[in-house]
């Protein structure tokens, strides 16, 4: 630890009293507020993070390649390759509260079952053939599926096809890692299960729209529902922009259709620290500039487009992740069509009245 003595103009003026003064400071283990407080205290959110673009195309190969040379087993328990922000010095964080992995998977592979307390979800961007096995409910994964999946539920994966497989991790990891409230158990070799159901036992009982069971009227922190199925989002946003066409107030903007993931027992986030949506933009569509305090993590799920985050620009493609650190401005543009899954840390935010947002 080091208390410098500027000379600035909002700082004491240097002296030999005020050098012995720091050093004082350093002895005891104290910082005054007055050297500090730009950094601590800014204008307005500086994120360590920085905006940044992972390429589909470029991670799928590695993944491939860690398939062949990296065991699934005990130990490694995972074969997940998290996104680095280069702002995060070296961590495997997304952003400052955001974990996301590229996750990989061979044919009759089984990913041992854990649990912990992060809250977790996997997005299927492509493929088909693993089931995740939560509490012994197995459950599919498809393109464009969406499955949340609480803190401190067992789960394994396991994959029933003769193809490998690839899907995209979301965890709250960096944000428990920085409060200490992490606690991770291990469980069984395999996923525990022979089957590979189309539908979970979670659908059966709660996937069905606008219906709940009466045996389960309490409200549950985070959704029971364990897979949100692509063709119900498909249909939403499609709805969505034909109603538009048809004159009634449906969209957000013109031309863009959003949907949010939702617990069916409270309405709320599907998680307690993470929001997750998904976004269209119609052909020659394009949205308002967007700062928030938080930060994202988007895939694009289809299509091709602009994006702009702070000062940086990106033509994106299918699959393409990329990082929105809190307060830096976010627009979107498509000359075909766009669509975006979105995840971020918003209900922090929101539980703690520090969100807020301007739209330009």
């Amino acid at each position: 630890m080091r208390v410098r003595s500027t000379g600035a103009a909002d700082q004491p003026k240097p002296s030999a009293e005020i050098e012995a003064l720091y050093r004082d400071f350093e002895s005891a283990m104290l910082v005054p507020l007055w050297t500090e407080i730009g950094d601590l205290m800014p204008l307005h959110p500086i994120s360590s993070a920085l905006p940044h673009l992972w390429r589909w195309r470029n991670l799928l190969p590695v993944a491939e390649k860690a398939g062949e040379l990296v065991p699934v087993g005990r130990g490694g328990e995972r074969r997940a390759i998290a996104l680095a922000n280069p702002g995060l010095g070296g961590r495997p964080f997304a952003t400052p509260t955001l974990w996301a992995a590229i996750q990989f998977l061979n044919p009759g592979e089984d990913a041992p079952v854990h649990r912990h307390t992060q809250h977790a979800f996997r997005f299927v961007v492509e493929g088909e053939g693993v089931w995740t096995v939560v509490d012994g409910d197995p459950v599919a994964m498809r393109r464009g599926d969406f499955l949340p999946q609480a803190g401190w539920n067992w789960h394994g994966h396991r994959n029933f096809s003769d193809r490998p497989m690839a899907w995209i991790d979301g965890l709250d990891i960096p944000f428990q890692h920085h409060i200490g409230s992490t606690f991770f158990e291990f469980g069984s070799e395999t996923a525990e299960t022979d089957e590979a159901p189309p539908t979970s036992r979670a659908e059966r009982l709660w996937g069905h729209p606008g219906l709940r069971p009466l045996t389960h009227l309490r409200p549950t922190s985070a959704t029971p529902l364990l897979a949100y199925r692509w063709e119900h989002t498909n249909r939403a946003l499609s709805e969505q922009l034909a109603l538009e066409a048809e004159g009634y107030a449906a969209t957000v903007a013109p031309g863009h259709a959003a949907v949010r993931y939702t617990n069916p027992t409270t309405g709320g986030d599907v998680l307690p620290t993470v929001r997750t949506e998904f976004h269209r933009l119609a052909p020659d569509t394009g949205t308002a500039s967007r700062q928030e305090a938080g930060s994202s993590v988007f895939q694009v799920f289809e299509g091709t487009g602009e994006v702009t985050v702070g000062d940086a620009s990106w033509t994106v493609e299918r699959g393409d992740l990329f990082v929105v650190p809190s307060w830096q401005p976010f627009s979107a543009s498509t000359e075909h069509g766009l669509d975006l899954f979105r995840f971020s840390d918003a209900p922090i935010f929101e539980q703690l009245h520090l969100d807020r947002r301007s739209v330009s």
